[in-house]
């Protein structure tokens, strides 16, 4: 088979009781970040005009929406779902950058509706093909070079789950994951400016899934060569430098999706060590505002290059301050924490904060490369000349220095905690226990149930 039918196989014939237990629990904690992440951010700037405008739109009620409930095209609740999950950047990630989860769980949701229903264990199937085929889809930083990894990877994902739980053929999944190709795009632009359209991106790939599904099913055909062929997926995006067939080796055996990534801060995965160290800094030496003279931060140029640009409180304080060293920094030693409630926009404005920023300094370092994607130095030189020195080469969340499962439920802790709609104690509970029993299921449908506010 070429590589493209192997990944259409993989999609369609993958056998619940071949996935093993760590990829398994893995697809269940990117469930759990990226619904919890959408509960919270239901109220977020974006939501109710893009809910708004989805519903003016109409079409056929076939999928509801998350937290709200509305019943909109399948496409369309995707859509809604996939933008909410991803407007706290709070979910799940992979390095060098694509957010798999908030696209996929809304997708396979949706498609669950959709088609009417389907068995917890055919669910979790679904979203471990997703976490998988999207995870082989992930690039490099220099193959990304300024694209969104989440625009341009994260499509195959979707689509790969929606094609599952719809029952696509390996045909129909095939043309499906080549239209998915077509649809591939989007900007680090959008993070740097300070735009909602970062989780409007999400919206799209989530959608993705469904509209290729659909499409395919229909009979409408994509490029089946969009890994081997002139103009493929390795030439347009890969840069030349990806092989075709290293997307599929080793597919069903060696497991990708294990390198997921879980935030334990609010904010770009790019800012998760920074935020680390200077919380040491700030526990270690009872450090106050009043003490701190400079703060510099030194990244690899690629994560500089997205989060160490100069603070602006600009147009959406809440992507700003996502999205910024300096502000991160800053928070964490005038807050001596970082959680979901230090990004509101109140609390972004806070004078305190904003007073320490001009004292934070960010340098992109070519250096620190070779110790890896998430490396970061931290100096911190105090009022009274006093200089201390930090360094981490692996975030917390990443592969290597990996969450507790008390963190992953601290996590949902803090959406719920934070969620403008919340859901009652009981049904929160529920949803927990839905999730990590998600394959004893009778019917997947009872996880939207779950979600609605």
């Amino acid at each position: 088979m070429t590589p493209e039918q192997q990944l259409a196989r993989f999609v369609t014939a993958l056998q619940p009781k071949a996935v093993p237990p760590e990829a398994q629990r893995i697809t269940k904690l990117v469930a759990l970040a990226a619904l919890g992440a959408g509960i919270a951010g239901a109220g977020e700037d974006g939501i109710g005009p893009l809910r708004q405008l989805l519903r003016q739109r109409g079409g056929t009620g076939q999928a509801r929406s998350l937290v709200f409930g509305d019943r909109l095209p399948a496409i369309a609740a995707a859509q809604l779902g996939g933008t909410m999950c991803r407007a706290l950047d709070y979910c799940d990630a992979m390095a060098p950058g694509p957010h798999i989860g908030s696209a996929l769980l809304p997708a396979a949701l949706a498609a669950v509706e959709l088609r009417g229903g389907c068995s917890g264990a055919e669910l979790l199937a679904a979203l471990v093909v997703g976490c998988e085929v999207g995870a082989r889809f992930n690039l490099d930083e220099s193959q990304y070079d300024g694209f969104d990894p989440t625009g341009v990877a994260v499509g195959f994902a979707s689509t790969a789950a929606a094609c599952r739980v719809l029952g696509l053929d390996a045909k129909q999944t095939l043309n499906a994951l080549g239209l998915a190709f077509n649809r591939c795009g989007g900007s680090f632009q959008s993070n740097i400016d300070g735009t909602l359209a970062v989780r409007v991106i999400q919206g799209w790939v989530a959608a993705t899934g469904i509209e290729c599904a659909q499409l395919a099913a229909a009979g409408l055909t994509g490029p089946v060569n969009f890994l081997t062929g002139v103009y493929g997926y390795p030439h347009l995006y890969g840069r030349d430098r990806l092989a075709p067939a290293a997307v599929v080796a080793g597919l069903g055996t060696e497991w990708r999706l294990l390198r997921m990534m879980f935030k334990p801060y609010p904010s770009c995965g790019a800012t998760q060590g920074l935020t680390r160290l200077v919380l040491d800094l700030v526990h270690d030496l009872d450090l106050k505002p009043e003490d701190v003279a400079r703060i510099e931060i030194r990244q690899p140029p690629y994560s500089h290059k997205l989060v160490g640009h100069p603070w602006r409180l600009g147009d959406n304080p809440r992507v700003n301050a996502q999205f910024s060293a300096q502000y991160c920094a800053a928070n964490a030693v005038v807050r001596r924490g970082s959680t979901l409630q230090h990004f509101r926009v109140d609390a972004i404005g806070d004078p305190a904060v904003l007073a320490l920023i001009d004292r934070v300094v960010t340098v992109g370092d070519p250096a620190l490369d070779a110790r890896g994607h998430t490396a970061v130095d931290v100096d911190l030189t105090l009022t009274n000349g006093q200089r201390h020195h930090r360094e981490l080469d692996i975030a917390p969340g990443f592969p290597g220095n990996d969450l507790s499962d008390a963190q992953h439920l601290a996590r949902f802790a803090d959406c719920m905690a934070d969620a403008p709609h919340p859901l009652p104690p009981a049904q929160g509970q529920a949803l927990l226990a839905a999730i990590e029993g998600l394959g004893g299921l009778a019917d997947a449908c009872e996880l939207v149930d779950l979600l609605v506010a």
